[in-house]
């Protein structure tokens, strides 16, 4: 553990034999080593809440609690053995978080002894062998994850009985089992969320799961059901999430009817529909136009057999919807005209159908398109006038029956392309010089077609280019010199043209990223480079080109003429030629200087300038402009998660097989962004706690227009900002505030801010000031643990040296931030705050007044219903009414203690705080 580690456990024993016994005790800190024994643990008597969560600790899991304790926590660590069969005896446990460890074993039986439990999170552990049968008796569950174990055999009968579930993950694991038939309709009334995706369930889709009308998530994909998907959805009212992708049996075996599911869908606040990789087969009905699927912003409904045309009058009914996925079906005819109605379609992937006709002048109309995939149709003529579409970063047309030039397509395609495939057409002329203004591809492939003429020099401008294939056209001429600036190229297929001359050494320069170079049946001649690439002959092809010579042995090419080189004996040379030649070696190495420089430059425009500042986050993993953009889909608001002062936030993946992260792009066109964002940058490569935001990594080059680029990635915060629980905006949310909003969370929250603020203001070498400490700047994570965030305007403070014998200072400032009080349950337009009236004194007075009228009515609410839930059914009704007023008075005196602590800390003159 670290050094403070055993002062901090000291105090953690006092302040435990303080504090009354219903309260609830935690511990959030940078932790590492091992937790403290059983036996200090178990004199801990009056602990409820144990939580050290997000630290680094190794060692077994301790076993030794006191009987009291309520809340376990220690999820993402390093926690390793089996479970603690000790642990089963907590008969007061309602929350138990280990998920995100090491844990290995098989649960106990005795789990289902803990009769208080509420929740259980142990998901991301190795765990294995059978779910116990006794986890039945938790008759008080709503969540049971057990997520990405190696958990295997069949499910407990019993788990069906658990009818307080609300969530049920069982996600990754090797569960081999199939649904019971009447699971809807007898067995679990209360679920929202069933996740059991990538297991080995088997066997029909029981029609009753789809009677269960709390379903909110249902994940079943990359599982083995067969047979069809039941049309009986009509009671999932409150579906948002279907997801049966990945089950090769799933549908009828070419019945017509296989998509008669979705138009028995009767959700209207349904977002996502995952279908791909099935059997399914049929047609998409034109009855799909009657169903309300106004929210539906996800429709992928790939790899199956799904035949006919695509049906007009169904675009006008998704006003929402971004990723349309049909591709790899048997889909005919025309893309309808409508399909211009799609206002927020960002990804449109029809490829390998048998579509045919004219692309869709109408596709000009979607505007925000990112990805327009259309490869392998029978789509003809000429390509239709893309220039509105500014935000597309892939052009996928291959394996068309398309005429056009290629000037038209560059002519009017945005230069932000980075994906060009329009192999296997029928293009017409040159590879145009206007080639060199897309500088951000990245791919380009545009191989059998009818293509000619030499290769424009432009083309080297494309410094980002890593696939480039012009295979099977007819092509002349030599290598262009500037394709020596493409030192990002990985494939480079210039197969099957009339490409002549020497090949250029400069091609075994690209050894450090070249990885495929077919150059065959060309008319190359001269001698083989032997260098980089040309060292390993099947990284290589030359077939076809019969005037080569040299080269490595394994070519089996014939020797290359020894050149005789006529000497110039005792002959002097004029003092002209001298001049001459010296002439010419300078200008030659002044040239390749400039070149050089030149491309350096260069490199750093295009988005390889990631080093600038590198001494900040040198030791993170790199991340470039072109990947954020595709991962936020070009930074579309539909990613959009918040705003601050100098930028938004958009939610990420940035790398498949990846967990989300939050992406702060700073809007450049503020003079402060660039200071924010050092600013930012400086805090947070000097602090490690807790309960701050932990930055990943962070980006800082030029966007696709040259503009700059700055950009920070943080981990995502699903529960989103404390604002959000203090002042929710639809009725919806503040149902959920009500309910889940508790006294004793919102307490745990403040003490994460307090503990985040203590360790900057004086555990830090040099102190930290925030400057802008506001409930949009705490996130909350999946636990509700609070981090303190946005140190865009946070200062250094500066102190006087030592050996003076003075008190620290701090540097002069003018006000920043947040200007007036920071609000941590009213506004400040608040009508109450007028008249001078601010956060201190408003509090002040209701000490004397009483505090019960300045709390939130919602953690009344809620201590009310807990209060409630707690009482004895049996007892009279006047000792209820003693019960109540004892209870309210117990919680008035914790809220009065709180609001004094607050109102002594913010004392006008710091001498008086506490």
């Amino acid at each position: 553990m670290t050094a403070s580690s055993p002062q901090l456990l000291e105090h953690l024993l006092h302040f435990c034999q303080w504090r009354a016994s219903r309260a609830v005790v935690g511990i959030k800190e940078c932790f590492r080593g091992e937790i403290p024994s059983s036996e200090v643990l178990g004199r801990l008597f009056r602990l409820r809440v144990f939580a050290l969560g997000n630290n680094s600790f190794t060692g077994e899991l301790p076993s030794n609690f006191s009987r009291n304790l309520e809340s376990l926590s220690l999820e993402v660590n390093q926690l390793s053995g089996t479970f603690p069969k000790q642990l089963c005896a907590l008969q007061k446990l309602k929350i138990l978080q280990l998920w995100s460890n090491n844990l290995t074993g098989s649960l106990p039986y005795d789990l289902g002894n803990l009769s208080s439990l509420q929740f259980i999170n142990l998901g991301r552990n190795f765990l294995e062998g059978g779910i116990p049968d006794s986890i039945g008796q938790l008759k008080s569950l709503y969540a049971l994850s057990l997520d990405e174990n190696m958990l295997s055999s069949k499910l407990p009968p019993s788990i069906y009985n658990l009818s307080s579930l609300w969530t049920l993950g069982l996600t990754k694991n090797r569960i081999v089992d199939r649904l019971p038939s009447d699971i809807g309709r007898t067995f679990l009334p209360n679920l929202r969320e069933l996740f059991i995706a990538a297991n080995h369930f088997f066997g029909p889709l029981p029609s009753s799961l789809f009677n269960i009308s709390t379903l909110e998530m249902l994940e079943l994909s990359g599982n083995g059901f067969i047979g069809k998907v039941p049309d009986n959805m009509g009671n999932m009212q409150k579906l948002q999430v279907l997801s049966i992708s990945g089950n090769n049996q799933l549908g009828s075996s070419g019945h017509a009817d296989d998509l008669k599911f979705l138009s028995s869908i009767n959700s209207t606040v349904l977002r996502v529909i995952q279908a791909s990789d099935c059997q399914l087969s049929g047609i998409l009905h034109k009855s799909l136009a009657n169903i309300s699927f106004t929210q539906l912003e996800v429709l992928i409904l790939s790899g199956n057999q799904i035949s006919g045309i695509i049906p007009s009058e169904i675009f006008p009914k998704l006003p929402n919807l971004t990723f349309l996925h049909l591709r790899d079906n048997f889909l005919t005819g025309n893309i309808p005209q409508d399909i211009g109605k799609l206002n927020n379609l960002q990804v449109l992937s029809l490829r390998n159908n048998n579509l045919s006709g004219r692309i869709p002048s109408s596709i000009n109309n979607l505007a925000p398109l990112l990805y327009l995939e259309l490869h392998y149709n029978n789509f003809e003529g000429v390509i239709p006038n893309t220039s509105n579409l500014q935000s597309l970063l892939e052009l996928g047309l291959s394996g068309n029956k398309l005429n056009t030039t290629l000037e038209q397509v560059f002519g009017q395609t945005t230069h932000r392309l980075l994906y060009v495939h329009l192999a296997d057409n029928s293009f017409t002329g040159s590879l145009p010089v206007e080639v060199g203004n897309f500088e951000y591809l990245v791919e380009m492939d545009v191989s059998n077609n009818y293509l000619e003429g030499e290769i424009p020099n432009t083309l080297g401008k494309c410094l980002s280019l890593q696939q480039l294939s012009l295979m099977g056209n007819s092509f002349r001429g030599s290598i262009p010199p500037s394709f020596s600036s493409l030192q990002g190229l990985t494939f480079l297929d210039l197969s099957q043209n009339n490409f002549s001359g020497e090949i250029p050494m400069f091609l075994q320069n690209l050894s450090s990223s070249l990885e495929f170079l077919n150059l065959s049946f060309n008319n190359f001649e001269g001698a083989m480079p032997t260098q980089g690439i040309f060292q390993n002959a099947s990284a290589f092809s030359i077939l076809g080109n019969n005037k080569l010579c040299g080269g490595i042995s394994e070519l089996q090419l014939p020797a290359c003429p020894i050149i005789k080189q006529k000497r110039f004996g005792k002959h002097k040379i004029s003092l002209g030629l001298k001049v001459a030649i010296g002439v010419i070696v300078s200008t030659t190495v002044v040239a390749a200087l400039l070149s050089v420089r030149c491309w350096v430059m260069r490199r750093t425009k295009s988005g390889t300038d990631e080093t600038q500042k590198t001494s900040l986050y040198d030791h993170y993993e790199r991340v470039s402009f072109l990947e954020l953009h595709r991962a936020t889909y070009g930074f579309s608001p539909a990613n959009s998660i918040g705003t601050g002062h100098f930028g938004s936030v958009f939610k990420a993946i940035i790398r498949e097989g990846t967990k989300p992260v939050a992406v702060k792009v700073l809007n450049m066109i503020d003079h402060k962004a660039s200071k924010s964002f050092m600013a930012e940058c400086e805090v947070l490569r000097n602090v490690r706690h807790r309960n701050l935001m932990k930055i990943l990594t962070a980006c800082s080059t030029v966007d696709f227009q040259g503009n700059d680029f700055k950009a920070l990635i943080f981990k995502f915060m699903p529960n989103g900002s404390l604002e959000k629980w203090l002042h929710p905006v639809r009725t919806d949310d503040e149902r959920y505030l009500t309910e889940n909003f508790s006294l004793s969370r919102r307490l745990n929250i403040a003490i994460d801010v307090a503990s985040a603020l203590d360790y900057l203001h004086n555990q830090c070498e040099t102190p930290i000031v925030h400057y802008d400490l506001k409930p949009s700047n705490i996130l909350l994570d999946e636990d509700m643990v609070a981090y303190v965030g946005d140190f865009g305007l946070a200062k250094f403070l500066q102190r006087k040296n030592s050996n003076s014998g003075t008190t620290d200072t701090t540097s002069s400032f003018s006000p920043r931030g947040t200007i007036g009080y920071i609000p941590p349950g009213k506004r400040p337009t608040d009508e109450e705050f007028e008249d001078g009236l601010y956060l201190h004194q408003f509090c002040k007075i209701a000490l004397h007044k009483g505090v019960m009228k300045i709390i939130d009515p919602h953690v009344l609410e809620h201590e009310e219903e807990a209060n409630d839930d707690h009482r004895d059914i049996h007892v009279n009704n006047s000792e209820i009414q003693r019960r109540t007023h004892h209870e309210s008075g117990k919680t008035e005196e914790c809220i009065t203690s709180i609001i004094k602590v607050g109102v002594e800390c913010s004392m006008p003159s710091p001498s008086e705080r506490c």
